[in-house]
C-alpha cells in the first residue's frame, strides 16, 4: 500500500497566490508520507469572467503556476497531478453536419507564437457590430480565435512532466442555470488518455463533468478489446480496438469544480456510482469556496472525496457553508491523506466478476 495525498484549494484570477496554496500542500503532503499529491481542476486560476480566463492562460512551458510546482514537486520528491488552463488557437467548424455544440471550433495551434499572434489579433479585431457582421458574411476563410484546453498534467517526483500523461475535458460544461457555458471559451478534447502509472497505481484520467458519463469511466477501466473481423458476402472488413492500451485503470481522477446546486445533489452519488460500477477508486480533488470576492459570485462546492473499488468513502473533506455562498472554517487548504490498498482493488474484482454481454450492447 502507498498514501496518496488530496489537496483542496480555493482558486482565484492570482496565479501567483493559487500557486502558494498548492506548494504549501506539497510540502504538507510530503510531511505526511504520501507519495503523490492530486489537486482540483484548474488550480492555476480561476477568472472572474469568461475573458479574463483566456487573459489569463499560459502555455505550459512558460507558466509560471507550472514551474512552480514542478519546483516543489523536485524539492519534495513527490508527484503531482493537477489540472490547468492551456491556451490553443481555433478556428470555427464550417461543418454543418457536426451534432455536438460543444464542437464548434478545430484546435490550430498550441505553439506559443501561434498564441501570441493569436491573441493579438483578437485584441485588434474586437467582435464586430451587428452592420460590421452583415458586411462580413461573405469572408470565407474564418478568423482565427483563442480558446482554452481544460488539461490535466502529470509531475514526475524529479519535477520533470510525464508527455503521455496530459488530458484534457471531453465532456464541456454548459449549464445555463448556472450562467456558466463553458464551451464558450474551452476547447474540447479529441481522445482518452491511456492508463499511466503512478507511485499509488495506474491513473485514468477525467475531469469534473466527465463525471456525468460512465462510458467514459468503463472506457478507462476494462480490458483491452481486440481487433475483430466481419465478413460479409461480398467483402472481409476489420473494425479498429476500441482502446489500444493493456492494462485498466485502477483508480479513476475526477479533479473538479463543481457548483453548490449540483454539488449539494450529485456530488458523493456519482462518485460513488462511478466507483461501484467500475470496481475501481476514485479519487476527486475539488475547489472549494468563493473564488473572486467583490468580482464574481461564482463558488465551488468542495468536499474533496476519495472512494474504494467497493463504493465506500475513504475520505471527504470539508465545503461550502449551510448558505452556500462561501467555504467553512478550515476547507480552504484543507489536505487529506488515503492509503490506496491495490490488493484490495483485485479482491473486489476477483469476488464479483462483472461478465459484459458484448454480443447483446456495444462495449465502450
Amino acid at each position: 500500500m502507498a498514501k496518496a495525498a488530496v489537496g483542496q484549494i480555493c482558486s482565484s484570477n492570482s496565479m501567483a497566490h493559487n500557486l502558494e496554496q498548492c506548494v504549501k500542500l506539497v510540502g504538507q503532503a510530503a510531511a505526511a508520507g504520501a507519495k503523490i499529491l492530486f489537486l482540483p481542476e484548474a488550480s492555476d486560476y480561476i477568472g472572474s469572467s469568461a475573458q479574463e480566463s483566456l487573459s489569463l492562460a499560459k502555455p505550459i512551458g512558460t507558466s509560471p503556476f507550472v514551474a512552480g510546482l514542478r519546483s516543489a514537486a523536485a524539492k519534495h520528491q513527490l508527484a503531482v497531478h493537477v489540472g490547468i488552463h492551456v491556451p490553443v488557437s481555433v478556428k470555427p467548424s464550417t461543418t454543418t453536419t457536426t451534432r455536438n455544440p460543444v464542437l464548434s471550433s478545430i484546435p490550430q495551434s498550441e505553439d506559443r507564437d501561434s498564441i501570441n499572434s493569436t491573441a493579438s489579433s483578437s485584441q485588434n479585431n474586437p467582435v464586430p457590430g451587428e452592420g460590421q457582421r452583415q458586411a462580413q458574411k461573405t469572408e470565407p476563410e474564418p478568423a482565427t480565435k483563442l480558446k482554452l484546453y481544460n488539461r490535466t498534467i502529470y509531475i514526475h517526483p524529479d519535477g520533470s512532466l510525464h508527455s503521455a500523461a496530459s488530458y484534457d475535458k471531453l465532456h464541456l460544461f454548459d449549464y445555463p442555470d448556472a450562467k456558466l457555458r463553458e464551451s464558450t471559451t474551452t476547447q474540447a478534447g479529441t481522445k482518452f488518455t491511456p492508463p499511466f502509472d503512478s507511485p499509488v497505481g495506474r491513473l485514468g484520467s477525467l475531469i469534473c463533468f466527465d463525471l456525468r458519463f460512465p462510458e467514459a469511466a468503463l472506457h478507462l477501466t476494462t480490458t483491452t478489446s481486440t481487433t475483430t473481423t466481419t465478413t460479409s458476402s461480398s467483402s472481409s472488413s476489420a473494425s479498429p480496438p476500441t482502446k489500444s492500451y493493456p492494462s485498466p485503470a485502477q483508480i479513476l481522477l475526477y479533479p473538479s469544480a463543481f457548483t453548490v446546486a449540483t454539488g449539494s445533489a450529485h456530488w458523493e452519488v456519482l462518485l460513488r456510482s462511478r466507483a461501484i460500477e467500475t470496481q475501481s477508486y476514485v479519487i476527486a480533488a475539488a475547489q472549494v469556496g468563493l473564488h473572486n470576492p467583490g468580482l464574481s459570485a461564482r463558488v465551488s462546492y468542495g468536499r474533496s472525496m476519495v472512494v474504494d473499488p467497493w463504493g465506500r468513502v475513504l475520505l471527504s473533506l470539508k465545503g461550502v457553508r449551510d448558505d452556500g455562498k462561501d467555504a467553512e472554517e478550515g476547507a480552504v487548504g484543507q489536505l487529506g491523506v488515503v492509503e490506496v490498498d491495490l490488493a484490495e482493488w483485485e479482491r473486489v474484482r476477483r469476488n464479483m466478476p462483472l461478465v459484459r454481454r458484448t454480443d447483446v450492447y456495444p462495449e465502450v
